[in-house]
């Protein structure tokens, strides 16, 4: 081999390990343009509806029983707090007033939520660009917080009256409240229900989300159940913190019953203000963030695990499937 092949050959083994690293280079450098809002490998397998809605529905209701099971006394106070006008005292008997009803109405409502949230996530991800997959989780997020909206508000009203001690079991504040105010007494405060639950809803998934796909690259690994919990608590308080005036707000709307006090949301925040004072909004506010918190923290810890199992159990794809 003469000295000109040998320098050629050298020459083309710089250029080939050059276009090498140059490749490397721009792959490191697309992950990075991803690592905050990438879509997970998830949307790359086939979109089938029926099994995420049926798994979506089952972690849905499984994380919300456990969450609301566990946190109902923090909320019951919390809406106490809320409730209460002026300097007025705190009742601590009943925590748990109101639990059974509820419990009735947040297994199909989060059911509902997961249920409606997860395809609703994955469709998108699959139509929006990479980075723009926020939009996607806080779209899913609000039309699922809807969709459930419709199982929350009365399950809210008639948990909120019997947490202040208007009535003593679920049953009878239904018939009660539809006997007195009618049908639509069960659904009072519903746009304020809407104003804080959309947003709320739409700023937790989408901060969870986006914080789990930012370590999950970071980690380069599938993350555990404590780091899954870990966000979520984080995602819960930040966005309990920053949605509790319009808590407030809705509290008050749905507990005033008929005697009317409030005509709507914005006399509600001018009547609270006037009365109470600036302060009177962030009623509550420790016992939210604290309640949403920890709730954030058992709601997906719960939901990740129970998605895991349930995706660890799926049967195998049929040969004729295969085939097709």
């Amino acid at each position: 081999m003469g000295p000109f092949a040998l320098a050629v050959e050298t020459k083309s083994s710089s250029k080939a390990s050059s276009d090498v690293s140059n490749r490397k280079i721009q792959n490191l450098q697309l992950e990075a343009r991803k690592c905050f809002a990438s879509v997970n490998v998830e949307k790359e397998k086939p979109f089938d509806f029926l099994r995420i809605l049926f798994e979506g529905i089952i972690a849905g209701g499984t994380a919300g029983v456990v969450v609301e099971t566990a946190l109902y006394p923090i909320d019951t106070i919390k809406t106490r707090l809320q409730a209460a006008r002026g300097g007025g005292k705190i009742v601590w008997k009943g925590l748990y007033s109101g639990l059974s009803g509820n419990l009735a109405g947040v297994l199909p409502a989060s059911a509902l939520f997961v249920g409606v949230y997860e395809p609703t996530k994955q469709k998108l991800l699959s139509l929006f660009p990479d980075n723009l997959s926020a939009f996607a989780h806080l779209t899913a997020g609000a039309i699922g917080g809807l969709a459930a909206s419709l199982i929350r508000v009365p399950t809210e009203v008639v948990k909120q009256r019997m947490q202040t001690g208007q009535f003593t079991s679920a049953p009878d504040a239904v018939r009660l409240i539809a006997s007195k105010e009618g049908f639509k007494g069960l659904y009072a405060g519903y746009g304020s229900f809407l104003l804080r639950d959309l947003p709320f809803d739409a700023i937790q998934f989408c901060i969870y989300e986006q914080l789990r796909i930012g370590y999950k690259a970071a980690a380069r690994r599938d993350l555990n159940d404590a780091e899954n919990a870990i966000i979520g608590a984080f995602s819960g308080a930040l966005t309990g913190a920053i949605t509790t005036p319009l808590d407030v707000i809705k509290t008050r709307l749905m507990v005033q019953g008929s005697a009317n006090q409030y005509k709507g949301i914005f006399d509600c925040v001018q009547t609270i203000v006037r009365e109470e004072g600036p302060p009177a909004l962030l009623k509550g506010i420790g016992p939210r963030v604290l309640w949403i918190g920890i709730g954030g923290s058992i709601f997906f810890g719960v939901l990740e695990s129970t998605k895991r199992y349930l995706a660890e159990r799926r049967p195998p794809p049929s040969q004729h499937s295969k085939h097709d």
